[in-house]
């Protein structure tokens, strides 16, 4: 099992991380800050600086803490609020399946950071280094992470400033 949740760990950490550091630095084709903050303003976050920074580090910040196996809780509730706001906005309109946009790989990226969460990170990680591990994962964090994510990523679609059209 712990060869397992390592190899989870990192890819889905590493995915997340990838995909932040693509909104941070422009990576990998990405649009950098500039551009994070330019599509984020579109969609009616003001202020545009303060919700691209927060998403970026959601995802950059949440994939190395999961791929690392540090505080991972918190790394799984970073980055499966950051899905949230993104299935919410961008992909539910279009249903299940990705090939039309769909939120099929970021339901399945949320459900492995919430696993993660609930099962703990695994013997080869910083947690159970420090031994925080059975402390820090359990059903109930499972559950909280849900529940934190689902509440946090509602709240703050909800403080967007106008409403943008999902076409």
């Amino acid at each position: 099992m712990a060869y397992g949740l390592l190899l989870l760990r990192v890819v889905i950490g590493g995915i997340f991380a990838a995909h932040g550091a693509q909104k941070l630095f422009g990576w990998w084709g990405g649009p950098g800050v500039a551009g994070t903050r330019g599509w984020i303003g579109s969609m009616g976050f003001r202020p545009a600086w303060l919700f691209a920074a927060l998403v970026s580090l959601q995802e950059f910040g949440g994939g190395l803490l999961l791929a690392f196996g540090f505080v991972t809780p918190l790394g799984a509730l970073a980055v499966t609020a950051a899905m949230v706001v993104a299935v919410s906005l961008v992909h539910w309109s279009k249903g299940l399946w990705n090939g039309n946009g769909g939120y099929e790989f970021n339901l399945s990226l949320m459900a492995a950071a919430v696993a993660l969460a609930a099962t703990g990170p695994g013997r080869f990680s910083i947690d159970r280094a420090l031994h925080w591990d059975d402390n820090l994962s359990g059903v109930w964090w499972g559950v909280g992470v849900v529940a934190v994510a689902f509440v946090g990523g509602m709240l703050a679609v909800a403080s967007r400033k106008k409403q943008v059209s999902d076409t």
